[in-house]
């Protein structure tokens, strides 16, 4: 097939569009770069730079290219900063989507697989999140994600559209040749935050509140690794592909781990003392967040093969150590 990976010099685009690759997809990759790097992008993808939002863009794309099928990542995806600055999440992620959208539909494109957020449901309601519970988001991220979600359900009423959302809870790792990995300007997740302690770029690592309602006081994340990740994206295509109704799907290992245990890893795996401050907590920040997967797991097949917190944080080091810098040069 031929798949056109939106956002694809991301973080999990980059990775989605290597393993699609190594499936023996053809992979077509569109972003603008403005958060994405073109050095992420596999040799073996077409790359076209532009903007989600300009339509004639994306309608050549798709004449040009005859795409079978959409995987969605081009969106802006800090939640501090959507607080800050709602008005650029609604005007990308929702507008660029009604725009995508617009395009598909003028050019019979009719399968897109989204990637969405443990972000829409806000504060859960009980842990393990089920794909049924409540959704209400607690910032504009969320909130715009949400609101594709709903856009693609009501797309797909009016005109065929058949779409899958995946929502899941903290990417990580990195691809195991190492060539490929995590590089965000700024750094907002944990994993990689902390290793930049080993690697000489910050001093400490914060731990923000310790005094959960959890084992060790502090919050407790459900980590996935992106190639995991990105396997699940090629098995909702394939869904899709033979014909399977849109959908919803969590993403997620359905093992917690706290900050402290995985800062504890992370020493082990690196060898380096890595120092610890404990700070306040922050706004917003629930206690627990752990997915379950099971629906994914019986619908599209999926299974998670990189589950261990020692060989996702392995993974992350080793394309951090050699890529301290990220895509830029050292």
């Amino acid at each position: 097939m031929r798949i056109l990976v939106l956002g694809g010099a991301g973080y999990i685009g980059s990775h989605t569009a290597l393993e699609l690759i190594k499936c023996g997809h053809e992979v077509v990759v569109a972003d603008n770069l403005a958060t994405g790097y073109r050095a992420a992008v596999p040799s073996e993808a077409e790359f076209f730079e532009g903007d989600l939002r300009d339509f004639d863009f994306l309608d050549g794309l798709f004449k040009k290219e005859k795409i079978d099928a959409v995987i969605h990542f081009a969106a802006y995806s800090l939640v501090g900063e959507s607080v800050s600055d709602p008005l650029k999440y609604y005007d990308n992620n929702l507008c660029g989507t009604k725009v995508l959208l617009d395009a598909m539909v003028r050019n019979g494109v009719d399968k897109i697989v989204f990637s969405s957020t443990a972000a829409t449901y806000g504060e859960p309601e009980r842990i393990p999140i089920m794909e049924n519970d409540r959704t209400c988001p607690t910032n504009p991220y969320g909130e715009t994600k949400l609101a594709m979600e709903k856009m693609f359900d009501w797309t797909g009423k009016a005109h065929g559209l058949r779409y899958v959302s995946l929502r899941y809870f903290n990417a990580c790792g990195a691809d195991a040749s190492g060539s490929i990995g995590e590089a965000h300007n700024p750094e907002s997740h944990l994993i990689p935050l902390i290793l930049q302690v080993p690697n000489g770029k910050r001093e400490s690592i914060s731990i923000f509140g310790t005094d959960y309602d959890t084992p060790d006081g502090t919050c407790i994340r459900d980590y996935i690794h992106v190639t995991d990740l990105a396997q699940a994206h090629i098995l909702a295509v394939d869904y899709l592909v033979n014909g399977g109704v849109s959908d919803i799907f969590n993403l997620g290992n359905g093992i917690g781990y706290s900050v402290r245990e995985v800062i504890d890893t992370a020493r082990t795996v690196t060898g380096f003392p890595i120092k610890e401050v404990e700070a306040p907590r922050r706004a917003g920040d629930p206690a627990r967040l752990v997915a379950s997967s099971e629906k994914a797991k019986k619908i599209l097949g999926w299974k998670p093969e990189h589950a261990s917190l020692e060989e996702i944080i392995a993974s992350a080091w080793n394309w951090h150590k050699n890529h301290p810098n990220g895509y830029e040069e050292k």
